[in-house]
């Protein structure tokens, strides 16, 4: 039996190590940035995974992913990636953007760790997410997804946790006609993807409603929608991968965005923890797990 509190503990444990202990996590913090990967990888490493990292250059300095996988039994070419960016800009601790897509991940792979899948499923942390490598090649989810590209994997869906822990009365959206199709309060969590998603979109919101009490909504848009691609799931589209975001719906909904004000203190455990566990619902589903 799935324990929920201490699903809801472990969240709020991660968000407050990174944001607190912490703090803001730049690219130009490498002291930061080493201390976050340490927490991931060691992590990563209690619940029985084996960790690989894999680093790279920019502008003159190291920096490096995360990654480890559970390995398919059936069809292990056909890969599920699970990706958070673990980095902030100057300006902000990061609960929400992005501590909580990490303790998310982090909080999915301990669920999972004892299952078997027909398909390989692989958890990735990201570095430089944020500017000023935002929408470069130099964002930690661009190197991935190359390196993937360049050795033929088959990727059948990437999933973007992108801030998924602030909840609120208010909602705002892109578009001013958006308000009639959507929910006008921000309690819910949005599935967002270009026009070629609406598969993928489809079936992670069927699994992810078997496994949770929490509202998910979702969206596919046209690339030049604002904020459709803000997150690591461009980086995949970029090499002809599909991939989708999970989202609070960010500075859509959160005040705190890119502020000192995005502190542990603003989130909603209890709701990060249905989105893990819709989440891990719908990658069980996704990836046939074998019971």
């Amino acid at each position: 039996m799935l324990n929920k509190a201490d699903i809801t503990e472990n969240l709020k444990n991660t968000v407050y190590f990174l944001s607190k202990e912490i703090g803001p996590r730049p690219y130009s913090n490498l002291n930061a940035l080493n201390k976050t990967s340490d927490y991931i990888s060691a992590s990563l490493k209690s619940y029985g995974y084996d960790v690989s990292y894999q680093p790279y250059k920019y502008k003159g300095n190291n920096y490096k992913n995360i990654y480890t996988e559970i390995k398919g039994n059936k069809t292990p070419e056909i890969s599920i990636v699970i990706g958070a960016h673990y980095d902030t800009v100057s300006t902000t601790p990061g609960a929400d953007d992005n501590s909580s897509g990490v303790a998310g991940l982090l909080e999915i792979a301990r669920l999972l760790e004892n299952s078997t899948f027909d398909k390989t499923i692989r958890f990735v942390a990201f570095t430089l997410e944020e500017p000023p490598a935002f929408m470069t090649k130099n964002m930690g989810s661009y190197v991935y997804a190359k390196s993937l590209k360049e050795n033929n994997e088959n990727v059948e869906l990437m999933i973007c946790l992108e801030m998924i822990g602030y909840f609120s009365k208010k909602q705002k959206y892109p578009l001013p006609v958006l308000k009639w199709f959507y929910p006008h309060e921000g309690d819910f969590i949005l599935l967002a993807g270009d026009t070629n998603s609406q598969h993928s979109i489809s079936k992670v919101k069927n699994g992810f409603r078997k496994g949770t009490v929490m509202p998910v909504e979702s969206i596919t848009a046209p690339r030049f929608i604002p904020g459709i691609d803000f997150s690591d799931h461009r980086s995949f589209w970029k090499f002809g991968y599909n991939a989708i975001m999970v989202t609070d719906t960010a500075f859509y909904r959160n005040p705190n965005y890119h502020r000192s004000t995005d502190t542990p203190e603003t989130l909603d455990y209890d709701s990060i923890t249905e989105v893990v566990l819709g989440l891990k619902s719908a990658i069980c589903e996704i990836a046939n797990i074998k019971m």
